[in-house]
């Protein structure tokens, strides 16, 4: 089987895990990844990337020159992916940029107009109801005609897919897996030591952007009304809402008890994770963002909640979106936004030690069975399987 993916999200090498895994499950099995030549992600790396090609055998990235450098919906590609297609000739087409994806439409025209015959997916994490005005309601219904099958990231982003009347198959499954030889259970003494946290402390952490809809003032609440208890708190993050959280940490004399470290390098965020007692992921949806087609935001997966359960720590969630269905029975759930629910949550690992170990183990079992690279290339390629054999 000959796949092609199309996505800027694979111009980063580690986001490539679960395709090089995907393209060693059957001796047949080739991936492709064409990614844009020039693309800016904006935000902490702001500033152009220029991919290189590679050739490992069945696996490959063809960089393709590109339009649009930083808008995902606006991404198209240049002359040159013809040949690209006419060279692979895939059995399978997938572009992950959503269902209003303007590179979409060009790949099935492409897939159409060269007689290529391949099944046409695209991948989405859009998991919020919306209306579209032409022409945008144009480019998705031509689209959803020729797509024969979609990997949604979510549960919502499956169901919203039905209300707009697709009726073929949907997977759920996210994008990306975690290494797990990465994101392991490691002792972390001389880090511990560096940023101050003795043996037996209780750490409450925290991994994310600190901004409103990630809940961090809900969790600093949390811990406020807690803070007869013993703990520390480890933020890795940075954020529009630093120094509010510190002005409340401050006004309720928890500060030196809260850690902020802002800048990680991704292979070291396991280090800092395997430091903590729980991990708590406290999204709250929003319907503030706005963006041409769309309005709003609730967490679409929640990556940093099966990271640490590679790492068996027990993880808290808000009930935002996709975390109770990440999470499930092996870790605790509260509604979103609630400061008694989540210190509830707190309290019950901090006097459970028990508690805490099993669902760590519950965790760490779920994430080695559904959530590395390994699992979800073989549960793409059983997708991919399905669609050859309609």
């Amino acid at each position: 089987m000959k796949i092609l993916v199309a996505s800027h999200t694979y111009i980063v090498d580690l986001n490539c895990e679960k395709l090089r895994a995907l393209s060693q499950l059957e001796s047949d099995t080739e991936v492709t990844v064409v990614v844009p030549k020039r693309w800016n992600p904006g935000g902490v790396q702001n500033k152009i990337i220029e991919t290189q090609y590679q050739d490992e055998g069945r696996f490959r990235i063809v960089p393709v020159s590109n339009f649009s450098q930083n808008h995902q919906g606006l991404l198209t590609f240049g002359v040159d992916l013809i040949s690209v297609l006419k060279k692979y000739r895939p059995d399978i087409i997938q572009v992950e940029q959503g269902s209003k994806a303007l590179a979409y439409a060009q790949m099935i025209s492409l897939n159409k107009l060269l007689g290529l015959n391949a099944k046409n997916t695209f991948f989405t994490w859009w998991n919020l109801p919306y209306e579209l005005n032409f022409p945008a309601s144009l480019l998705e219904n031509f689209n959803l005609d020729h797509t024969n099958g979609i990997i949604s990231g979510n549960q919502d982003g499956a169901e919203i897919l039905r209300q707009r009347g697709y009726q073929g198959t949907i997977k759920v499954m996210p994008q990306l897996g975690i290494d797990e030889n990465l994101f392991a259970p490691k002792l972390q003494p001389e880090l511990a030591e560096k940023l101050g946290i003795k043996l037996g402390e209780f750490i409450v952490g925290f991994v994310g952007r600190f901004v409103p809809e990630k809940g961090i003032m809900t969790l600093i609440d949390a811990l406020s009304s807690i803070k007869n208890k013993d703990w520390k708190c480890l933020l890795l993050g940075r954020g529009e809402l630093k120094e509010e959280l510190l002005k409340k940490a401050i006004a309720h004399n928890i500060q030196d008890r809260i850690i902020i470290v802002e800048s990680v390098a991704h292979h070291e965020v396991a280090q800092y994770i395997n430091l903590m007692s729980t991990l708590v992921l406290p999204s709250e949806t929003t319907y503030k963002f706005k963006t041409l087609t769309s309005v709003g935001w609730k967490e679409q997966f929640g990556h940093v909640i099966i990271e640490a359960m590679g790492c068996q720590i027990p993880v808290i969630g808000s009930d935002s979106g996709e975390i109770p269905h990440v999470i499930e029975n092996t870790g605790m759930v509260f509604p979103e936004g609630n400061v008694e629910a989540l210190a509830n949550c707190l309290i019950q690992l901090m006097e459970n030690p028990e508690l805490a170990h099993d669902l760590g183990q519950l965790g760490y079992a779920k994430a080695m069975s559904k959530y590395t690279n390994k699992a979800l290339a073989k549960q793409q390629l059983e997708f991919y399987q399905e669609l050859m054999n309609e």
